[in-house]
């Protein structure tokens, strides 16, 4: 089915090729693959492209499909391939076909249009029944920047138009999502062009969700037997040689100079953990020793690729490192994979998915070790009947890993926690302990997080919930708005009770009227408001409206306060929007 819809999807790329070369003569073409929720294509075009002009090559992209095209698929050598598209001047087609070390490649035409392609398409262009043009933004040919900008267009298309309904409706939900847009309107984060790109500034109420996520995860690792340490954000340039990270992950480091000496700006909390756990000896007996951190850490990554709070370059992980031995190592990860579920189910994220990433092509170490190190995650998954995929040549340059991917409200998925199996940096730091004969033997290091980066988990959680935070996360869980300026008393009266039970609580005391202050609750998605007027005061009650305009009546305030704290003690998690 995937990949039914994949060649559907790329197909329709052609397509939209195609209507681009007719609309736009002396266009240059470059790549148009199939991805995860659609397609692209690239072009070098003669003019600048608007959003508006994309309804324009929709309808010749109809009429292309109406006119039944057959694809066609042809083998050509090498050379005349060149030569091919040299003379129509596609100087990207040429640059793809220089590196493809085969003798023969695939060209593909369907009516006049002729394309660099391998395949699969579809026989013909009137198999298309549901597709939509997107966007329009600009990319680097190849994704550097030193090349040159081209125009993308995104499209996607499905094999029924009640799926591609679906898909758009998602699309507009995804923007009223936005965690950026949400960020800002509800006080949580934000950047400053000032201070440099990607590095967040929590706000108030942001500083308060982060905290409440901290303090969640030190007790949840405090019943786990894991000791919370912490580490300086700068470390000399050797220990980063001695780990590997100056070979393998140079480029994306910060460096300083510091009194006639090269520094680092720390990307990973390993080697800090590591140090800590080589300044005593250790026996079999303290084994597992596990050792966490709410560990900030720097990456230099590219302006072109930063992205709110998902991609950004200062950012905390929930960072946690297991020195166990190799009989230990598979109960370990089982653990880990049981706590990171857990964890997730009690954020809201009942859906994942899972993927055993495996040797890249740089690597250290031995391929035995690798073959050990990917059968212990393997084989803990397997145990625990747990669904994965093969993700070939994506592990880390020491070792291969467990990714998971959590799906939130409309299905999309996020990078979330990772768990890491690593012989080559204990063997590197010479970290070692001594066994049950009294021999120093080298245990196995296990990286892992369970939400991972505290920004992107954010980031997922705004658009996961709309910015309605469930109870116990919400910087405001409580609103108490007066009808009239005579319940001014009485409405600090309820504030001090509430407050005094760790119930975070505003006041809205104003001469407005009522419904505009329930309207104002709505828009800043607060779980409840509170309403007191003469009736209230004279009984003694409050009137609760819950969050979607539930009128829950009238109440006691110590009935509500006992409702709210139940709710915020069992992490209630329902999805409001």
């Amino acid at each position: 089915m995937k990949e039914q819809l994949e060649t559907l999807r790329h197909s329709t790329a052609h397509i939209l090729a195609q209507a681009v070369a007719t609309l736009f003569p002396g266009t240059k073409f470059a790549i148009g693959p199939a991805i995860a929720d659609g397609f692209y294509y690239d072009f070098d075009l003669p003019i600048s492209l608007s959003q508006e002009q994309l309804s324009e090559i929709e309808k010749k992209m109809k009429f292309i499909i109406k006119s039944n095209l057959a694809f066609e698929q042809t083998m050509m050598k090498k050379g005349e391939a060149i030569d091919f598209f040299s003379q129509k001047g596609e100087k990207y087609k040429v640059e793809l076909i220089e590196n493809i070390p085969d003798e023969e490649v695939s060209i593909y035409k369907q009516g006049d249009f002729i394309d660099l392609c391998r395949g699969p398409h579809l026989k013909r262009t009137g198999e298309i029944k549901a597709f939509k043009l997107i966007s329009v933004a600009g990319a680097y040919w190849r994704g550097d920047e030193k090349n040159p900008m081209l125009t993308r267009i995104y499209g996607t298309a499905f094999e029924t138009k009640e799926e591609l309904e679906q898909h758009l409706h998602n699309i507009e939900e995804a923007k009223k999502r936005d965690h950026r847009k949400l960020g800002k309107e509800l006080g949580i984060f934000q950047l400053y062009d000032e201070a440099g790109p990607g590095l967040i500034y929590y706000h108030p109420k942001g500083a308060i969700v982060r905290e409440e996520i901290c303090r969640f995860l030190r007790l949840e690792h405090a019943n786990r037997g894991y000791h919370e340490v912490v580490t300086p954000h700068i470390a000399r340039v050797d220990l980063w040689k001695t780990s590997g990270h100056y070979d393998f992950y140079r480029e994306n480091m910060y460096f300083m100079t510091v009194d006639g000496m090269e520094y680092v700006l720390k990307p990973m909390n390993c080697p800090g953990h590591i140090l800590i756990y080589k300044s005593q000896m250790h026996s079999y007996r303290d084994l597992p020793l596990r050792f966490f951190e709410l560990g900030t850490v720097y990456r230099h990554e590219r302006s072109g690729v930063l992205h709110g709070l998902l991609r950004v370059r200062g950012f905390t992980q929930d960072d946690a490192h297991i020195f166990c031995t190799r009989e230990q190592l598979k109960d370990e990860i089982q653990q880990v994979l049981e706590f990171i579920i857990t964890m997730l189910v009690s954020f809201g994220f009942k859906e994942y998915e899972i993927y055993l990433s495996t040797r890249p092509e740089k690597y250290v170490g031995s391929d035995e070790i690798w073959d050990m190190a990917t059968s212990a995650l393997e084989m803990s998954l397997k145990e625990k009947e747990l669904p994965y995929q093969i993700d070939p040549g994506e592990g880390v340059f020491y070792g291969p890993k467990i990714d998971i991917k959590l799906k939130d409200a409309l299905s999309r998925t996020w990078q979330g926690p990772t768990i890491q199996v690593d012989f080559n940096l204990p063997e590197r730091f010479n970290v070692t302990y001594v066994g049950q004969d009294g021999k120093e033997h080298q245990p196995v290091m296990i990286h892992r997080v369970v939400l991972g980066s505290l920004e992107r988990f954010m980031g997922a959680l705004i658009e996961h919930y709309a910015g309605a935070f469930p109870v116990w996360l919400c910087p405001t869980q409580v609103l108490i708005a007066t009808i009239t300026e005579r319940q001014t008393t009485y409405g600090e009266f309820i504030q001090n009770q509430l407050r005094t039970n760790q119930i975070r609580t505003v006041t809205d005391f104003r001469n407005e009227k009522i419904g505009f202050k329930i309207r104002e609750a709505g828009m800043q998605k607060l779980p409840y408001v509170l309403i007191l007027g003469d009736n209230e005061e004279q009984n003694k009650t409050i009137s609760v409206r819950k969050r979607g305009s539930v009128d829950m009546g009238q109440m006691r305030v110590e009935d509500f306060i006992s409702m709210i704290t139940t709710e915020i003690r069992e992490k209630s998690v329902d999805i409001w929007s």
